[in-house]
């Protein structure tokens, strides 16, 4: 027995079941009750805690929403529970909890170990916790694409490990494919391009513009055209401070600051506090030099060079000419060459297309005869497979009361002259290989082989699916299996077969069928009986486990329509029996 299972299910004010508790067991549980007492709820509830879609219909009339809650006993480091515990969910005493909730308006939310999460993750955690299977399902298997999948699923790594290296060539033949065509089709916008970058980094070649130039050049532009002003400004500063050789009986700070000196120096012994003045007055004579001397070199360096100014000028010209086409305003010059940086790569890149081009057509012709290699070792590997799972499933069916029947696959490919070659033959391909595969069932001797979507009644088509999965459970068990209808279309012994496999498959997974066989219910472990009261709604108590007589009085209420037949009852206690003895 697998050590996932699913405990128990709180259903409220979904469909007609206003308040329920579904306890579950490992094993095999049997869902059944009268039609319309709401059995299908189970399967839709369970539905909506593995992130199926909210209807709002099925919200209860009068209530304001509908809540599913399941408790599943997981053992540690279960894929779900590192899935569940990397959103922030906590187990409850080794069980994740689970809880889906539907408003009548629509809105739907769900909690997974008490912690909010996307509807998405609980989708996610369905793979690894349950396989439901329903009408829809098998309408589902009918799909070539999950025929093949199914087929894929049975041959495990003998299809799975060519199959990753498959996928990883084919993406990146399309990622090739794609590049390649881009270069191909857009050849002429990217000569353009080109020309148009070759000009511009020209243009700019032709300039030589230096980083920060333009900042230079308006200083300098502002100190010429000022220059006059300038050189009269410091030579006026000049010879306040230290004099104008035309005026010497001009008083200038040079000449105050050297008497205020000397006035002090003659007492500063007398006094320390005086002496440190002294000391000061010295300080600010020597800097009054110092800067005279500055004003007069600035004076004199000063260039007003009017030559000089329009060549400055004609500089940032050229410099705002390169930035209104290649920069931005707020950053100069700076943007300009950093649109050559990029400029030069881009046209590196397009200089080299026709040798790029060459090396790509290689690459692509280098993958393409690697997916013909592979996509040769997945078609033999399938085919490998196909064989041991048709008779697998063969087999099964003979149990189910098809001992006649025989189940094949048709593996074909399709000729495409832009596929790849396999088999001497270029055929189709995509993200799978080039294998279309189709179940294909022949029901009594002397039939041909027919897909089972034309060749396979309802009942049938119920028995293949119930064959695959006995046979996967021996190869891929799921946890647990919840069926509904499985043995729709389906009656007498046939029924006493599907029970049986049931029973089988519920050895190494939990099963849960719900059911209107009585047949297939009697070969369960347990069996609870959904039930209406009297106002059509299903309540708490309305969801009971059937033991000893509670359990022939519904088994022969199945079989005749009616608890006190006799006859149905003998009939009842034989198929308990029967199924006991089974087990």
């Amino acid at each position: 027995m697998v050590d996932v299972v699913l405990e128990e299910m709180r259903i409220r004010s979904l469909g007609v079941i206003d308040d329920a508790v579904v306890e579950l067991s490992p094993g095999f549980t049997a869902v059944t009750g009268e039609t319309g007492a709401g059995k299908t709820m189970v399967v839709t509830s369970l539905g909506l805690l593995l992130g199926g879609r909210a209807d709002p219909a099925l919200v209860r009339i009068g209530a304001g929403k509908a809540v599913v809650e399941g408790r599943v006993a997981v053992p540690p480091g279960a894929a779900a529970v590192v899935r569940a515990e990397e959103a922030g969910a906590e187990l409850d005493d080794g069980a994740l909890l689970i809880s889906r909730t539907v408003s009548a308006e629509g809105r739907s939310r769900a909690h997974l170990g008490g912690r909010s999460v996307p509807v998405g993750l609980l989708a996610e955690l369905a793979d690894d916790l349950v396989a439901v299977h329903g009408q829809t399902d098998q309408q589902g298997l009918l799909k070539l694409t999950r025929q093949r999948q199914a087929l894929d699923r049975y041959a495990g790594d003998a299809v799975a490990v060519p199959l990753a290296k498959y996928a990883g060539a084919y993406r990146r033949l399309r990622a090739v494919a794609a590049e390649l065509e881009e270069i191909t089709t857009r050849g002429r916008e990217r000569a353009q391009e080109a020309d148009l970058l070759r000009y511009g980094l020209e243009e700019i070649a032709a300039v030589e513009p230096r980083a920060g130039e333009d900042v230079e050049l308006a200083e300098e532009a502002e100190r010429l055209g000022h220059a006059e002003a300038l050189s009269s400004a410091a030579t006026a500063a000049h010879a306040a401070l230290a004099g104008d050789p035309e005026d010497p009986e001009g008083i200038d700070a040079a000449t105050l600051v050297a008497g205020a000196q000397r006035a002090v120096e003659a007492v500063r012994a007398h006094d320390p506090e005086l002496s440190a003045l002294a000391d000061r007055i010295g300080e600010i004579g020597i800097l009054l030099g110092d800067v005279a001397g500055e004003l007069a070199g600035y004076a004199d360096d000063l260039d007003a060079d009017p030559l000089r100014l329009a060549a400055v000028e004609e500089r940032r010209a050229a410099l705002t000419a390169l930035i209104r086409k290649y920069g931005e305003y707020d950053k100069g010059v700076d943007a300009v060459l950093a649109w050559a940086e990029r400029g030069a790569v881009r046209l590196t890149e397009l200089d080299s297309d026709d040798e790029r081009t060459g090396e790509l057509i290689a690459e692509r012709d280098a993958l393409r005869a690697e997916l013909s290699g592979l996509a040769q070792a997945l078609t033999d590997a399938r085919t490998e497979a196909a064989e041991r799972f048709a008779a697998a499933v063969t087999s099964e069916l003979a149990s189910l009361a098809m001992p006649h029947a025989r189940v094949s696959f048709d593996i074909r490919q399709t000729e495409d002259p832009e596929g790849v070659e396999v088999g001497g033959r270029t055929v189709a391909y995509g993200p799978s290989g080039v294998d279309e595969v189709e179940l294909l069932l022949a029901p009594h001797p002397g039939a041909p082989p027919r897909p089972i979507a034309k060749g396979a009644s309802g009942g049938e088509l119920s028995r293949v699916m119930l064959a695959v999965e006995v046979v996967f459970a021996g190869t891929d068990p799921v946890p647990t299996y919840l069926f509904d209808e499985v043995d729709a279309g389906v009656g007498g012994k046939a029924a006493v077969e599907i029970g049986r496999r049931l029973a089988k498959l519920a050895r190494t997974a939990q099963v849960v069928v719900v059911t209107h066989l009585p047949q297939v219910a009697a070969f369960a472990d347990r069996q609870l009986l959904v039930e209406k009261t009297n106002d059509g709604s299903v309540t708490r108590s309305g969801v009971k486990v059937l033991e000893g007589e509670e359990r022939i009085r519904e088994l022969s209420r199945m079989l005749a329509g009616q608890e006190d037949s006799e006859t149905a009852r003998a009939h009842a206690e034989e198929l308990l029996a029967t199924a006991r003895a089974d087990l």
